[in-house]
């Protein structure tokens, strides 16, 4: 059984691991803590990014020759493969590590069994410590992994009546400097940015990041514009060389019953090639159709202090006709950008991490 030392270790492990959150895609988010014999921190140690160090391999460099005979706690099985860098529970064995405490068991084929050469090699492994804390930590990429899908977030700027535009068809801008900066924040945790082919011909975006100083930055997520018969135009502004782009069509993918692109085959094509996360930013008629087939993971709502009474909804082609029907969502967060409220939460019931089907 795992000491109240090393859950505490554990819990430090999980906050070490969150600040991979905008760096480490399309990889999990990990974080580890070396313990001494007498239970006190030696190394700490997170992925931060694709081809870099992973998080146990970081501690150990942290911990040096204290890591011998001491404890590692990571939240999430040590690697057991050699990709762009070795196997993590090889690093651990040859540290000469003496107990591996562990969170989640690695779900993917080619990474798991590190903990059995662990055993193999005389180390003594605990799992299942804290297992739902580091699941929710790096819930994306689990979620993509057991699904085959990536994770996706529908973010939507609104007026405080729901109205994403108004009836002259304006919408610029509808929230704050301060939200569309925090926008960016977001679309830098997410390796794709959706939007549909209605959105890309009315307002003609960049979809990309850019930084505080309003700089693109270097690593751009894959922008994908779901156009059903393919009519963007060459001139489109997602077209440029700022970012890869992916027009997405029925003809390649497949059109669901209402003629348009099968979504959920978007999805899985998405995680086919790599991604985890996935950015829907719009239009309503999109988000509707995203939600109806049950494959909206987390919304971002920016709601400003602005009222119009008409225009176009943020939501449209739901398929709820009653109340009773009506998509339920939970609140998890609620907080003041600039003078807009920004509101996340999940899709009601919570459902962490299905497993595929």
């Amino acid at each position: 059984m795992a000491s109240p030392t090393e859950i505490a270790a554990m819990h430090r492990a999980v906050r070490l691991a969150a600040r991979g959150l905008a760096s480490t895609r399309p990889n999990p988010v990990v974080g580890a803590v070396v313990l001494d014999p007498m239970g006190a921190v030696v190394g700490e140690g997170w992925h931060l990014r694709p081809g870099g160090d992973h998080a146990e391999v970081r501690a150990l460099t942290d911990a040096g020759e204290r890591a011998r005979g001491a404890t590692v706690v990571v939240t999430l099985e040590p690697c057991n493969h050699t990709g762009r860098t070795g196997p993590c529970a090889r690093a651990l064995v040859e540290a000469g590590v003496r107990r591996v405490v562990v969170a989640v068991d690695d779900p993917t084929e080619e990474a798991r069994g590190g903990t059995a050469t662990l055993r193999a090699a005389g180390v003594e492994v605990e799992t299942g410590v804290l297992t739902a804390a580091a699941e929710a930590g790096n819930v994306r990429w689990l979620t993509a992994v057991r699904r085959g899908r990536p994770w996706l977030v529908w973010k939507v700027a609104a007026t405080l009546d729901g109205r994403v535009a108004a009836p002259d068809g304006t919408s610029r801008w509808i929230s704050s400097p301060e939200s569309r900066a925090d926008t960016h924040a977001l679309r830098a945790t997410c390796d794709v940015i959706i939007a549909g082919s209605g959105t890309v011909l009315a307002d003609d975006p960049a979809l990309t990041v850019r930084d505080a100083d309003d700089r693109p930055v270097p690593d751009q997520p894959l922008r994908v514009v779901v156009d059903t018969h393919g009519r963007t135009p060459a001139t489109a502004r997602v077209r440029d060389d700022a970012a890869e782009t992916w027009i997405a069509t029925a003809a390649e993918l497949g059109a669901n019953a209402d003629g348009c692109v099968d979504l959920t085959a978007l999805l899985h094509e998405l995680h086919r090639r790599g991604h985890v996360v996935a950015l829907l930013e719009g239009g309503p008629r999109l988000a509707g159709s995203f939600l109806r087939e049950g494959l909206v993971d987390e919304f971002v709502a920016y709601l400003a202090p602005t009222v119009l009474g008409s225009g176009r909804a943020a939501v449209d082609g739901t398929g709820v006709a009653t109340l009773a029907d009506a998509l339920a969502l939970d609140i998890l967060d609620v907080r003041r950008v600039g003078p807009d409220v920004r509101i996340s939460g999940r899709p009601h019931p919570l459902d962490l991490i299905p497993e595929v089907v």
